[in-house]
């Protein structure tokens, strides 16, 4: 299944912004395992995603439609720098982000941050358990 919302039948990009490898591949994994198929671009920052959202140092602009799932606490600039900078941006304002967290204490914090209604999802935990590599365990709410 792909997802378009558009009417121009062109599929929802999903840019997701992960600087860890394991949380994105679990991301992209959930993807799979829910027979989604829309393309999913990956950055590692809050400024990779300006750059990609705005074509920026030789990256490829993200086409619209596109929807964001953002990491909370990252390198350089972290998912509340990011949907700040955003709605800054006349252009990016309107951008669909779905904060991603593990942590009820990142929950409160952008429960206290956010002036909008920004959805918040509880990310799965991975799991480090000798033989278990790659595994996730299903975080609760």
């Amino acid at each position: 299944m792909t997802i378009s919302t558009d009417g121009s039948g062109h599929p929802l990009t999903i840019l997701l912004v992960e600087d860890d490898d394991g949380d994105a591949r679990a991301v992209e994994r959930a993807f799979v395992r829910a027979k989604i198929a829309n393309p999913i671009k990956r950055v590692v920052d809050g400024v990779a995603a300006l750059e990609t959202l705005k074509g920026e140092n030789g990256r490829t602009p993200l086409p619209f439609p596109f929807v964001m799932l953002v990491d909370l606490n990252m390198p350089r600039m972290n998912g509340i720098q990011l949907v700040e900078t955003l709605r800054q941006d006349e252009k990016l304002r309107r951008s669909i982000v779905f904060m991603l967290t593990t942590s009820k204490r990142d929950e409160d914090k952008i429960a206290r941050w956010r002036e909008d209604t920004w959805p918040v999802i509880k990310a799965p935990r991975r799991t480090w358990a000798p033989g278990s590599a790659g595994k996730t365990s299903r975080a609760r709410a």
